[in-house]
């Protein structure tokens, strides 16, 4: 499915949580405090339900641009400045993560799920009947829950590394790198 309503509706609260909060997150606090109230109080009302979100290339624009928001709001940096993204990750001291929180958490529930035994797990591997034929839609195909996670082996290969959950973390701490966007 498609996500980008629900994302932008994410977006659109977070924002408002900043606003509300303004004077807070620009306030002349340590600039590491206010990037951990940022983290904690707006990334989770942006982010929450991200474990489901089948991102396409638009979709990680618009959690992008809304992360250099954030950033820019919280140092007092007007649009109308033109200060490059760059500069504005320079002075807060970070790089883009957003993306790569979401694919940590998602690929923390999707191990998760993959190692019970429980009906989201059927629905996932689509054993559960009642499911509408439809000839195949032109184009390409739609990009799946599963498709973010980025191993190509398919899908028995990610249950089979779940099943392990040490493996499983470690594997995913390291592929979960800057994330690159992808053309979807």
């Amino acid at each position: 499915g498609r996500c980008t309503c629900e994302i932008k509706s994410r977006i659109a609260m977070a924002k408002a949580a900043f606003t509300k909060k303004k004077n807070l997150f620009t306030s002349k606090l340590d600039l590491n405090l206010r990037k951990k109230l940022v983290k904690c109080y707006i990334w989770s009302i942006a982010l929450y339900g991200a474990e489901t979100w089948t991102l396409r290339a638009v979709d990680q624009k618009h959690l992008e641009s809304f992360e250099m928001w954030c950033w820019r709001r919280m140092e007092k940096i007007s649009w109308t400045d033109y200060v490059r993204n760059e500069e504005v990750l320079i002075r807060v001291s970070e790089q883009r993560n957003i993306l790569h929180e979401i694919r940590k958490r998602k690929a923390n529930w999707i191990g998760h799920v993959l190692r019970r035994n429980c009906l989201l797990k059927e629905a996932i591997e689509g054993k559960i009947d009642g499911r509408i034929e439809v000839t195949r839609r032109r184009g390409r195909r739609r990009k799946k829950m599963l498709d973010d996670l980025g191993d190509r082996r398919g899908y028995c290969h990610l249950k089979e590394k779940a099943l392990d959950r040490i493996k499983w973390r470690n594997c995913f701490e390291r592929d979960c790198g800057p994330v690159v966007l992808t053309d979807y």
